[in-house]
């Protein structure tokens, strides 16, 4: 039988109903760091999902658990005790094998662009800075001379914490140093990873709802994760305040800004009640994340066969 039916079916589920749900659920925002996996997951599974259904109809009148035997044994994985599979010389055989590959390539290929693009424009930031900023040490940051209060670092290699005269001299002691976590955060997290990866996503599958929520929500979601790293140390008033004072700074390409169009939302979310998901919750999502991507080879390989 062959799999390609249900795993554009499953590939449309997680394309088009998934991101729905997550979109109109109130957990990710109590649990950033979470959703931000169920987002990578989703994304990792569709992904599989469409090479997986590529290799299926180029083989539309065998199982494709031969096939994927095939592959692992041709790159060295799999039971020792397993029989190898004899490769298949058809044209068929071969783009079942090629254009799983291609799927993959191409978001790989996305993803390193986007992180090489990014880190470029990033390069020619800190050269900049180096001309007009001056390093602090007692903030562990660079102020650059601006009028406008603001806040962002440039995270990667070199990664920079760079904050405005303007708003060394507006905030308060307390408000800095809250603000200087946050962008701190942005850069021990390594948040321009799952960022890139949702561009690649993007970039190969622009037509899929996945793609565009889950590059609107991570935006969201990496910003919310700062700023819950900013407040085990500081109160929550200090720092909405100081997004309030900085909110109108503007953010350059490949940083993360403390402002922003996500301000008011995040200070709503951090003046207001928070309550954390509910454990029973939380453990289910938690293994949604870890069982997405193997959906799709359950559907082309169900146990017991």
């Amino acid at each position: 039988m062959n799999a390609a039916p249900a795993l554009l079916g499953y590939a449309a589920v997680v394309g088009v109903a998934a991101p729905y749900v997550m979109v109109r659920s109130a957990w990710p925002h109590r649990a950033p760091a979470l959703g931000v996996t169920v987002w990578l997951a989703l994304m990792l599974s569709f992904t599989l999902a469409a090479a997986l259904a590529a290799s299926s109809l180029a083989t539309p009148t065998e199982h494709l658990h031969a096939g994927l035997v095939g592959l692992l044994h041709a790159c060295g994985l799999g039971s020792g005790d397993a029989r190898p599979v004899a490769p298949d010389p058809s044209t068929a055989g071969l783009l079942a094998t090629a254009l799983p590959g291609t799927v993959f390539a191409a978001v790989l290929g996305a993803f390193a662009h986007h992180l090489i693009r990014a880190g470029l424009l990033r390069a020619r930031h800190r050269d900049r800075l180096d001309k007009v900023g001056v390093r602090s040490d007692r903030l562990r940051a660079t102020v650059l001379p601006h009028g406008t209060p603001a806040a962002y670092c440039l995270p990667g290699f070199r990664s920079r914490v760079v904050v405005s005269d303007a708003a060394v001299r507006l905030l308060t002691d307390a408000q800095l140093e809250a603000v200087l976590e946050h962008e701190r955060s942005h850069v021990s997290g390594r948040h321009h990873l799952p960022v890139a990866a949702t561009k690649a996503f993007a970039t190969v599958f622009p037509w899929v709802p996945l793609a565009r929520h889950a590059r609107e929500q991570l935006a969201v979601l990496v910003e919310m994760i700062a700023d819950d790293r900013a407040l085990r140390s500081h109160p929550d008033e200090v720092l909405a305040t100081a997004m309030y004072e900085i909110a109108a700074g503007r953010t350059p390409r490949g940083a993360f800004g403390a402002g922003g169009t996500t301000a008011l939302l995040r200070m709503r979310r951090i003046l207001g009640p928070r309550r954390a998901p509910h454990p029973a919750l939380r453990g289910s999502v938690a293994s949604l994340a870890v069982a997405a991507p193997l959906l799709p080879l359950l559907v082309v390989c169900p146990p017991g066969v």
